[in-house]
């Protein structure tokens, strides 16, 4: 018998149904300009900016890699779910930059503050991370949940991960080619809603499986439930020392994840995703003001508390599950012969909750949101991906083309991304596990783009060679990195000569690598900026804090009221009582 039953089947066309019909709704609304395709009309509300940040977000890396990270490590990736506040900086700090600017995108922003080069660095590094991350992290996952949830199917010799991962990506590329920025943001909006509500239902038929919160503690242990465990392991707790494993040295090399790195890396990685990147960024911009769009960043905020316990607390219930022998089928999927978790197969932990826990109808309303939020996940970079080529290459390069043209134009600089980004899945396959892989490709990319941004909005002395020299030395950094873990990934027992050069950088903890790359590149920008002359403060006029006029300055004052601020102090209470929660 097959998992979905024929009325999974039934919710399941309704679903798409809906969502095709809301999709349709807004195209025949749609104007034909690249206003209108790219940013939706700058028309979007709070709600469907906030939602569809939101949904953007929670894609593969969630539904998959999150909960396969909760399954094997507990609440350890919390701490990169709970930098819901880098949201607030977004909503309180650039939002009024941006909005001011009227910029499709961020690279077009890095061009007004400083240069066109810094502008074409910028597309580049965003189109690579698009396709080593995104793309090819959102490609992977479809695969892994078709490969769960349709084990049978087959075609023309391909298993039903490389089917899935095909499926997943024609349909959200004709779904995204045809509605645009604004298709994207509404369906979003919607599947938001269905997502939370599938995935609060598999948190709660899965501990009503288990027998209740109390079991899974039991079950799992306390260290499972440790924010710090990871983050200080036995010896130096209740300490500030760095991590130790023995024989080795004290800041290279171990498998935990240290404080100093969740300290000082996660948080520039959080702050480059959440308030820089075009894929997220593109929803604030289709806002009509800066009060919409930090509304919106607020409500997005209070959305990404839920990750922790719609996705990682599921993954979780599903090894207790399995370790307990309650439910055979995860038992045999998740522990080995060994008795030893199958890190593998944990990357599976929500779509066998899915497929072993929800009952009939239910897991189809599940399974609908869950595919929808990997193909929204796509379509929105897609959509980032086709304005970046578009507007930051090739409107430069064709000065009087058509917009019509331009639309064609990213539609098929996007499917040469998706192929690029098939052809990457073998290295993604190969790694510790999903969730992992995208944080390390970040951290190495993240750092020279906060940077410039940041430094830029604070320091109106920072020019454009200062920024960039720092873009291109801390893209060097990163990619050299990529290069050189790259083989480690696709060649079966490749290893690096234990002390050779390769063989440190291969072994130097990515959030230290990441900090590294971050330092250099704010040392680089700063001495480069100071030996050459200062930018001009009239041309920069309202793009830093330091030549904001203050007309600009009450404008920002009079878009906000006494609730957004409640709100926004409330967002950080409620990370704090997480933290405070989960102390095992």
């Amino acid at each position: 018998m097959g998992i979905l039953q024929p009325f999974d089947w039934v919710v399941l066309a309704l679903y798409f149904a809906v969502i095709l019909g809301l999709a349709w709704w807004v195209i025949k609304r749609q104007k034909k300009t690249t206003d209108d395709y790219f940013l939706a009309g700058r028309h979007l509300g709070w709600f469907i900016v906030g939602a569809s940040i939101f949904a953007s977000n929670i894609g593969s890396e969630h539904l998959v890699g999150l909960a396969g990270s909760g399954a094997t490590d507990g609440v350890a990736m919390a701490h990169y779910e709970l930098h819901a506040w880098c949201l607030l900086v977004l909503g309180w700090v650039m939002v009024p930059f941006y909005m001011r600017s009227k910029v499709f995108t961020m690279p077009e922003f890095l061009e007004r503050r400083f240069s066109p080069a810094s502008r074409t660095v910028l597309s580049i590094i965003s189109l690579v991370a698009y396709v080593l991350t995104k793309i090819a992290v959102g490609i992977f996952a479809g695969g892994v949940v078709f490969a769960v949830l349709l084990p049978e199917m087959n075609f023309m010799g391909l298993d039903s991960f490389w089917v899935g991962s095909i499926l997943v990506i024609v349909i959200t590329g004709l779904y995204t080619i045809l509605g645009g920025m604004a298709a994207v943001a509404y369906t979003e909006a919607l599947q938001t809603v269905i997502l939370i509500i599938g995935s609060a239902l598999v948190t709660f038929f899965g501990l009503e499986a288990l027998g209740g919160w109390s079991e899974l503690r039991a079950v799992l242990g306390s260290d499972m439930f440790n924010l710090w465990k990871p983050l200080v392991p036995a010896g130096v707790e209740g300490t500030w020392a760095p991590v130790r494993e023995a024989g080795k040295m004290a800041w290279y090399f171990n498998d935990h994840y240290p404080w100093l790195g969740m300290l000082f890396a996660a948080p520039v990685i959080g702050l480059w995703y959440w308030t820089t990147d075009q894929y997220i960024v593109q929803r604030a911009l289709s806002a009509p003001n800066q009060t919409e769009a930090r509304r919106g960043s607020i409500a997005a905020s209070f959305f990404k508390l839920l990750p922790v316990f719609i996705f990682i607390i599921p993954g979780m219930i599903c090894m207790a599950l399995a370790q307990s022998g309650k439910i055979p089928a995860l038992q045999s999927a998740l522990i080995g012969a060994d008795g030893q978790v199958i890190r593998e197969n944990a990357q599976s932990a929500f779509p066998l909750m899915v497929a072993n826990v929800l009952p009939v109808g239910v897991r189809g309303l599940v399974v609908a949101g869950l595919l929808a939020a990997l193909m929204s996940s796509l379509a929105g970079v897609f959509n980032a991906c086709a304005t970046l080529f578009t507007i930051d290459f090739y409107a430069r390069i064709k000065k009087d083309v058509t917009q019509e043209k331009m639309v064609w134009v990213g539609r098929v600089a996007t499917a040469v991304m998706v192929i690029v980004g098939l052809l990457w899945i073998p290295v993604i396959k190969g790694g510790r596990g999903l969730y992992d892989y995208l944080q390390g490709v970040q951290a190495y990319l993240a750092p020279p783009i906060f940077v410039v941004f940041f430094l830029g909005v604070f320091y109106k002395r920072l020019n454009a060679k200062g920024c960039l020299a720092a873009l291109i030395t801390g893209f060097g950094l990163g990619l050299f990195r990529l290069a050189v873990d790259t083989p480690t990934k696709l060649i079966d027992g490749f290893v690096y000569s234990e002390g050779s050069f390769f063989w440190i950088v291969n072994n130097i903890f990515f959030q230290y690598y990441s900090l590294l790359i971050f330092v250099i590149c704010v040392a680089v920008m700063v001495i480069v900026s100071l030996m050459t002359e200062a930018p001009s403060y009239e041309k920069i006029s309202g793009l830093t804090y330091g030549t904001t006029s203050e007309a600009d300055k009450e404008e920002t004052r009079a878009s906000w009221t006494k609730i957004d601020v409640m709100l926004s102090v409330l967002v950080v209470v409620l990370i704090l009582i997480a933290y405070l929660s989960f102390t095992g």
